[in-house]
């Protein structure tokens, strides 16, 4: 049996932009990437602490050292730039393995988005 489990989370980071003439997705400053175990192209749930708004998107690296968090095209719609929040990846895995597994949680700085 397959089940979904967590893999990646970045817990609470600060929204720096919202760009909603691009193409789609949310990009992530390649530090915060490295340190979830997050990949480009990478589906995540991107869940909004102030107005409970819940999407799914995919991840674009973006410049490693900028703490950029950037909600794009219709995406866009669901942030504004100030916002808090946190950023989930899951898996599929055997049961048994799952009961093992150990997903990537990071609690970067909410002021700087950077790893701490």
């Amino acid at each position: 049996m397959q089940i979904e489990v967590c893999k990646s989370k970045i817990h609470k980071v600060t929204v720096t932009e919202a760009n909603l003439q691009y193409v789609g997705s949310i990009t992530i400053d390649e530090d915060l990437m490295d340190a979830a175990n997050l990949i480009e192209n990478e589906k995540v749930q991107v869940v909004n602490i102030n107005n409970g708004e819940r999407l799914e998107t995919y991840v674009i690296r973006g410049e490693r050292g900028t703490g950029t968090i950037c909600l794009n095209g219709p995406a866009a719609r669901k942030v504004a730039v100030g916002d808090v929040v946190i950023i989930i990846s899951y898996a599929l895995m055997d049961f048994e393995e799952a009961k093992t597994f150990k997903p990537s949680l990071i609690f970067p700085d909410i002021e700087t988005n950077t790893v701490v």
